[in-house]
């Protein structure tokens, strides 16, 4: 065996030697029949430095950290999407976005809905309930042409090649490239973030002043997050020159800094054994709500929220290794994740890569329209949709108020308003009337109200929450089971979905008896006050779990009996195995913020010029090679040296880093010599 190179980390060893010892070179000459990406690619070969000379950490020339005068968050919800703010001369005041004209019939509007709408020429018209409105009142012939979007976000995390080319389909039918529906949304936000800014200032505010943070679920994929980046890119809110102007938030994780800040005023503890908000937990748990939201409602007239520079109760409950798991369940992703608590500064590490799914409360409306097919057929409301869509928004509208007032101990039957629309193309469609068919349908418990209503009984609204909410507790109770979470004291539940009564008691009782489930009382801007507060203090969340592995591909001495055959590469005599994966770290592996992998590599040609190092991600820890199943291309460093000083010693030095630890992956390369250095963000969409 060669002796193997030395790695540095900057923070804590985190690699072993490679294992295979030996020179190791990155190869690109095409000299078998068998094709391969290494050598396909026409890249002059690489190898490693033995021992590696290490560099003082200060050689990674660390971003300078720009001073921002606001940090402003963006909370893009798959229902509903809001901002909020805070000065960074004042961190304990965070302001919520002004009132949104518009708004529902019993549904709270310090949020506006996740819609946006397109003119017939595919320009931005409107976003929220603007957008809403204005497509509702358009003539049915005229609306056709319109482009009407919602809830789109939830292909970001169902489209499983995610490309800069993937597309969004409207309410018409027609497509647009999702990139350009998300960068309008974000432009919006930007727009209006500063008018609120520069109303307040009294002058006209600058971009470049702000820190912008956008909040994404922490069970998407890299794709789906560089996506958001480059759709804030589009938007103008930052640049590919200036990334550190923006930052992706993973959602629970904004949600568990905010937590750390309740008081016991701000929040309602379900497992209490003492009164807490005034009540006792001999009271249901419905009652407790109901005086939350009547705090929150008197709340809501005020749009600035004092966080105090102080640990919260609860926390200061917690000690060091104390264990916590932060639910946030949106309208269309539950996002969960295990933190554990580090004294004396309270930072959090991240103790279980996130998980959860698809599982929000979108999928309460997917089961109420399930029930609409049972009783007027599928073919009805499939082209009621299409032939009548504002009607449609309008129906979804009514339920989404009764979805609200569904609570474990409801008695009276709760009224859904159907369109007048819906009645008469019903019986245009089908030649008799609604209340005819929910006659035939055999579904009791949903009757017809001379009103014009459908009546359904509370059993009826509960067994529509039934599929959605077992998934949930499903999932949690799957996590509770990994060794990783055992003694978790706390369960915060957090996000719209959160206001539930239904899914509070659901989990209430399924892990009321391992944890205190807590939640706080503005459950619906948790997540957006959380992400202002990281976006103040980047820093808090110190260690995290990669969720993939990365490395990059080299090639190696080939060993008889060892490595397969097929791998083999002759070149100037010398034997390599080719497409060798070098791990630079593993899935599932701790990361400590900003800790940074460091490896040394020597021009395989002391002549050659350009290095180029391909980087490749996989979900599987185990990889050997970068041809196997799951493997992606996701980063090039290309250091052209053409131009440097000839008399540049032999054994050139390379240095390669890799930054780990953030919500985000970047690598650089370094000629050590001439200190020529190339930097990369790992790319999920262009490979």
């Amino acid at each position: 065996m060669g002796i193997p190179w030395k790695i540095t980390c900057t923070g804590g060893s985190l690699l072993h030697p490679w294992p295979y010892g030996g020179t190791l070179h990155r190869d690109a000459v095409s000299t078998s029949t068998y094709s391969s990406p290494a050598k396909s690619l026409g890249d002059p070969g690489i190898t490693p430095l033995s021992p590696s000379h290490i560099v003082k950490d200060s050689d990674a020339e660390d971003a300078v950290e720009q001073l921002f005068l606001v940090v402003v968050a963006i909370d893009f919800g798959t229902t509903s999407s809001g901002y909020a703010y805070s000065f960074t001369k004042e961190p304990e005041c965070i302001h919520v976005m002004r009132r949104w004209e518009g708004g529902d019939p019993g549904v709270s509007n310090q949020k506006t809905p996740t819609t946006i709408l397109l003119t017939p020429e595919r320009k931005f018209h409107s976003f929220g309930y603007a957008a809403r409105d204005f497509y509702h009142d358009l003539d049915p012939n005229e609306s056709k042409h319109w482009l009407y979007f919602e809830k789109f976000k939830m292909k970001l995390h169902t489209t499983g090649n995610l490309t800069m080319e993937t597309d969004l389909t409207a309410a018409n039918g027609k497509k647009v490239k999702a990139l350009e529906i998300f960068a309008y949304a974000l432009q919006f936000f930007k727009e209006q973030a500063l008018k609120e800014l520069s109303d307040q200032a009294g002058s006209d505010f600058e971009n470049t002043e702000v820190r912008w943070v956008i909040t994404v679920p922490a069970i998407w994929k890299q794709p789906a997050k560089q996506f958001m980046r480059q759709a804030a890119y589009k938007a103008g809110m930052a640049t590919p020159e200036n990334p550190e102007q923006l930052i992706i938030a993973l959602e629970p994780e904004a949600a568990s800094i905010y937590c750390r800040k309740l008081r016991l005023h701000q929040m309602i503890d379900l497992s209490s054994r003492a009164p807490v908000n005034g009540y006792s937990p001999s009271d249901t748990i419905g009652t407790g709500f109901t005086q939350a939201k009547e705090h929150v409602r008197r709340n809501r007239q005020s749009r600035t929220f004092l966080v105090e520079n102080v640990i919260g109760e609860i926390w200061s409950e917690l000690e060091e290794g104390d264990r916590y798991i932060v639910v946030d369940s949106g309208g269309g992703t539950v996002d969960m994740t295990v933190h554990q608590i580090r004294l004396p500064e309270g930072h959090l590490k991240e103790l279980y890569k996130a998980t959860g799914g698809p599982y929000g409360s979108l999928g309460v409306d997917y089961e109420f329209e399930k029930l609409l097919c049972k009783i007027f057929g599928e073919d009805f409301i499939e082209q009621f949709k299409i032939k009548r869509p504002a009607a449609w928004v309008d129906l979804m509208i009514a339920f989404e108020s009764r979805k609200r007032a569904a609570a474990p101990d409801r008695t009276n039957p709760l009224n859904i308003t159907l369109p007048f629309s819906f009645i008469d193309y019903y019986k245009k469609f089908r030649g008799h009337s609604v209340e005819h068919a929910l006659r035939k349908s055999n579904v009791d418990f949903v009757k017809w109200s001379s009103q014009g209503m459908l009546r359904m009984s509370p059993d009826a609204m509960n067994a529509l929450f039934k599929p959605t909410i077992d998934q949930i507790v499903q999932h949690l109770s799957d996590v509770f089971d990994k060794p990783e979470v055992t003694n978790v004291k706390f369960l915060f539940l957090v996000g719209g979905f959160a206001e539930s009564p239904l899914l509070q008691q659901a989990v209430q009782s399924a892990f009321g008896s391992r944890c205190r489930v807590i939640i706080p009382q503005d459950v619906g801007l948790t997540i957006l006050k959380g992400a202002v507060l990281f976006g103040l203090d980047p820093a808090v969340i110190k260690v995290r779990r990669s969720p993939l592995t990365y490395g990059v591909g080299v090639l190696n001495r080939f060993v008889e009996g060892k490595h397969p055959p097929e791998k083999l590469l002759v070149k100037d005599g010398t034997r390599w195995c080719t497409d060798v994966f070098d791990k630079f770290i593993s899935a599932d592996q701790s990361v400590a913020l900003g800790e940074t992998v460091t490896r040394s590599y020597t021009p395989a040609k002391p002549s050659q010029l350009v290095i180029v190092i391909n980087i490749y991600s996989s979900e599987q820890d185990n990889v050997s090679f970068i041809t196997e199943s799951g493997v992606k291309k996701c980063g090039t460093l290309r250091l052209d040296l053409t131009g440097t000083d000839a008399s540049v010693p032999n054994r050139r030095e390379i240095k390669t880093l890799m930054q780990f630890g953030d919500t985000e992956i970047k690598a650089m390369a370094i000629d050590v010599a001439t200190s020529k250095s190339v930097k990369v963000g790992i790319d999920f969409l262009n490979y």
